[in-house]
């Protein structure tokens, strides 16, 4: 690369946590660079131009160009409207280091805001300059040597789509069942340990036959959980915000109400078409909106977890808000934290149906770590592909009811099925140290991943594909649900032959 004539000097102050560097440096002109009224560098944006006009030429397109000056242009109320909102931006995978790829930031309109991939070092956030196109930005990206791929970020949601979940006029009988019992060292309801789920796939069988009760870290990516559950303590690891960026996945930060008083009495109330929770009418209304679309669903997931695996440590990385909005960035970043926390089991409650060859790369990176990969199939009823329970290293669940059949929302197909689990009414735990009934794949795939946690108790040096292969052991409950619906205690069996005989006698 030839040397620039000019340079600018920059002050930087960066920050590590966990595997997140933010670059809150500017760059300050040292008298060489010629700079506008607004303080961007002439010759960055003849770069810049001379990059545009030159794609527009390549492509042929008119459309698309006329998409790029629509991109570049904007006015100045677009601009302090989005200043609240982050703007997408582009993953990059470089070869060039965080100085290098800032050099190219500087020619290219962009700016660095971290690295998503940990001590790696290889795989960064970047933003575009205001009002230019990520989509374009990428494309420029993928043409400079240095560069070996650049992506756009994704915005995504979870729950997918709310209104195609299933919901019931009748939740479980158990969610009333309050009363208080010791579970392995934590105190929980007897609704939550003895539901339909949890005798269907035989948890309690396999916990006593092969006495195992989970091992290693399990992390969870979603929207935190409530740290304060008594059903957690003594296995909650403090986790991380990434959606904040600090330490800790709470998801009690983004509401600003407190704790409402236990209501053993109240009715369950339905909130955001995927839970019913045992909540007074005030704080059910308050939550039952698009600004809480997800709240307690990391929680809930927790809660399904520990159930399987109730003394295996929990790791909470929260990667989307209350409302729902998770980014692929947050989500790689989350996938190799947990690999570099120690992480033995990732749960992924999640779907999206655009690939990213950023999180094959980081789900691919966590295999060879011997992480376990787990994720739900989606909610949409349908035989589509969705990631990341499609990817070759991840088990992909389905969702059945309790008379084993597929719940009329979950996704099928072998494709992204490699097991099925109970999802329909699941009992579990919310926010506010409470207990809530679930319906969705997202409370299938923790089944599966707490289940991975019991195949680590009995074989430490397990890995993906041997986990993947004793939980395959499974019930067969029709065509397009992978191996069938999940059985733990033949999961167990498949390991230790012999013991699963004795159980027998």
């Amino acid at each position: 690369m030839r040397e620039p004539r000019k340079v600018a000097v920059c002050t930087i102050a960066e920050h590590s946590l966990f595997g997140r560097n933010l670059d809150r440096g500017s760059c300050t002109d040292d008298g060489l660079l010629s700079r506008n009224a607004k303080g961007v560098p002439a010759i960055m944006k003849r770069r810049i131009w001379l990059i545009m006009l030159l794609f527009i030429g390549l492509t042929g397109r008119p459309a698309a160009a006329q998409g790029v000056v629509g991109g570049l242009l904007s006015n100045v109320g677009s601009n302090l409207s989005s200043l609240t909102t982050p703007q997408p931006g582009v993953i990059v995978r470089t070869n060039l280091g965080l100085g290098g790829l800032k050099f190219v930031c500087l020619l290219h309109g962009c700016t660095v805001v971290g690295n998503l991939d940990g001590n790696l070092n290889q795989v960064f956030l970047v933003r575009p300059v205001k009002g230019l196109l990520p989509n374009l930005l990428a494309d420029v990206l993928n043409l400079v040597a240095g560069i070996i791929d650049a992506e756009p970020d994704q915005v995504l949601q979870i729950p997918p789509d709310p209104a195609s979940q299933q919901t019931s006029n009748a939740p479980p009988a158990g969610l009333w069942n309050t009363t208080p019992v010791n579970y392995y060292g934590t105190t929980v309801t007897e609704g939550y340990v003895n539901q339909p789920a949890a005798q269907i796939i035989q948890i309690p069988q396999a916990q006593n036959a092969f006495n195992v009760t989970g091992a290693g870290i399990v992390a969870d990516i979603d929207t935190g959980v409530d740290p304060n559950h008594p059903a957690f303590q003594g296995v909650l690891l403090q986790g991380y915000d990434f959606t904040r960026n600090q330490p800790g996945g709470s998801e009690m930060n983004d509401i600003s109400m407190s704790a409402p008083p236990p209501c053993g009495s109240c009715p369950a109330a339905y909130v955001n078409q995927h839970t019913a929770a045992m909540l007074d009418q005030h704080t059910a209304s308050m939550l039952d909106g698009t600004a809480y679309e997800a709240f307690g669903h990391g929680t809930m997931v927790m809660g399904v977890i520990h159930l399987v695996a109730p003394t295996a440590k929990l790791l909470p990385l929260k990667a989307f808000s209350a409302n729902g909005n998770g980014s692929l960035s947050n989500i790689l970043a989350a996938v190799y934290f947990a690999v570099q926390n120690k992480a033995n089991v990732i749960n992924m409650s999640f779907d999206m149906t655009q690939g990213s060859t950023e999180l094959t790369d980081a789900i691919n990176y966590a295999n060879k770590n011997s992480v376990i990969c787990v994720a739900s199939s989606g909610n949409d009823g349908a035989n589509e592909m969705v990631y990341p329970a499609g990817l070759q290293n991840v088990m992909g669940v389905a969702s059945t009811n309790n008379q084993d059949q597929r719940s009329s929302f979950s996704n099928y197909g072998n494709q992204i099925v490699w097991v099925a689990a109970p999802g329909e009414g699941i009992i579990t735990t919310y926010p506010f140290g409470i207990y809530a009934a679930g319906w969705g794949t997202s409370f299938s795939s923790p089944f599966v991943s707490g289940t991975a946690a019991l195949v680590y108790n009995m074989q430490p040096t397990t890995n993906q594909n041997q986990a993947a292969w004793a939980i395959s052991h499974a019930k067969f409950v029709g065509l397009n649900m992978g191996n069938g619906r999940l059985n733990v205690d033949w999961t167990l069996s498949s390991l230790s032959p012999i013991q699963g005989l004795l159980q027998l006698q």
